[in-house]
């Protein structure tokens, strides 16, 4: 075989296997139609932080789309889009639908998650933020037609809220998931109770288990863990418009707040 012959089978070899391999989306942070994530590739955050992309917990053979740590070398996962609703196989993608919203495809074509934004986009286009947030938005336009901090799975990191916004119904709790293996959602519950005094509640089922006391000035009464501390600041509304809380924490740091399978 002449050298130049052998050259180019070569490339074409190394290209071929490559193909079968796919990486993030050239590290892109967005997506716009008619692009859509499948296999293997991800978004990666603009520095970094967070990649989205298809996974695997544990021992499952399910394959859900989910938010993650991009350098924790254990996976460790944010945030799951169709925890109750798993892919059963590879073939599943990311798109969106003709009115501009996210929507997740089986192999089959069947929509199995969308995205419950506020109204059609005609220059939608989706971000993966440094902040973990996933946002879908109007090209052009100002505010998010949804985001994923609006729809909480078992974690809270900073910039997150749990509470509810009066002028939209909106109310935004962690949910445990079911086992390790299995992040469909499980029988623990943790959010906040507008009625009366608010308060932050820990539910098995209907049960009530857990229950932080009210808010006075930087903390929970009955709850230490969540007040204040040179590293870590509680940050509680309550106003006509909503009822909520979040926290943020030194530039440095990186924390979350997990609702365990088994309540904790």
């Amino acid at each position: 075989m002449e050298r130049t012959e052998f050259t180019l089978l070569f490339l074409v070899t190394c290209c071929y296997l490559l193909s079968l391999f796919p990486t993030a989306l050239e590290a892109e942070d967005a997506i716009t139609p008619p692009q859509t994530i499948s296999g293997y590739q991800t978004l990666v955050s603009p520095s970094q932080n967070f990649e989205l992309g298809f996974f695997s917990p544990g021992n499952s053979t399910h394959i859900y789309l989910g938010i993650w740590y991009k350098h924790i070398p254990k996976q460790t996962v944010i945030w799951v889009a169709n925890r109750d609703k798993p892919l059963v196989n590879s073939g599943g993608s990311l798109t969106f639908s003709n009115n501009g919203k996210l929507i997740l495809l089986s192999h089959t074509g069947s929509v199995v998650w969308s995205s419950n934004s506020s109204g059609p986009a005609r220059n939608p286009v989706a971000h993966l933020l440094d902040s973990g947030n996933f946002v879908l938005k109007d090209y052009g336009n100002e505010g998010h037609l949804w985001e994923s901090f609006d729809y909480p799975s078992d974690t809270l990191i900073p910039g997150m809220k749990l509470g509810w916004n009066f002028k939209t119904g909106l109310n935004r709790h962690l949910t445990s998931w079911k086992s390790s293996s299995n992040p469909s959602s499980g029988e623990y519950t943790y959010g906040v109770d507008p009625r009366g005094i608010p308060q932050l509640f820990l539910h098995k089922g209907n049960k009530k288990v857990f229950r932080s006391g009210p808010w006075y000035g930087q903390q929970f009464k009955g709850d230490p863990v969540l007040s204040a501390n040179p590293v870590f600041k509680p940050i509680f509304v309550f106003d006509s418009d909503e009822v909520s809380y979040s926290y943020e924490t030194k530039d440095t740091i990186v924390s979350r707040f997990v609702l365990s399978q088994s309540g904790l």
